[in-house]
């Protein structure tokens, strides 16, 4: 069965290449905007989107970093996450568009034994996406609460946790 990594698997500097990529498509765009109720003409209205600094319709920046996100659940946390806990340090600093294929990658910069919950740990991840010239379209910062493996959450009563 394919599962993500359990706390004790991740390691503070590892970098993970979350492969295929996934190209943005005008249906995507579309969608996504419609289901989120996002009406910014940027994203829907092609002859305005031509006017403006880009010349063209941007992808929402919301389905680049969602897709950042699912892109990396197969490898690090399938089955294995108890909950996001957050996101921080967003950024977009290069515009995506329709065509353009985003391909995301991970690091892993911290993480620590939950000090009030048994058997689970925090990692904190960093998500790069990139278009396929390399440059960086998104980033993120994100909280995971990952459970511990069995035999290790079985080992680890509430006094023992360290914060």
């Amino acid at each position: 069965m394919q599962r993500g990594l359990y706390f004790e698997e991740f390691d503070v500097g590892a970098r993970y290449l979350h492969r295929p990529g996934r190209t943005a498509t005008e249906a995507d765009n579309v969608l996504f905007s419609s289901l989120t109720m996002n009406s910014q003409a940027l994203h829907l209205d092609a002859a305005y989107a031509a006017s403006q600094p880009f010349g063209q319709r941007l992808m929402n920046s919301m389905w680049t970093l969602s897709t950042m996100v699912g892109a990396s659940v197969t490898q690090l946390t399938q089955g294995t996450l108890v909950a996001q806990l957050g996101l921080s340090d967003i950024a977009f600093p290069a515009p995506l568009f329709h065509g353009d294929t985003l391909y995301t990658e991970t690091e892993v910069v911290d993480k620590r034994l939950s000090s009030s919950r048994p058997g689970q740990g925090i990692v904190t991840m960093r998500h790069i996406g990139r278009n396929q010239h390399d440059d960086i379209v998104a980033n993120a910062t994100r909280v995971a609460l990952m459970w511990c493996t069995p035999d290790a959450a079985a080992q680890a009563p509430a006094g023992e946790q360290k914060s």
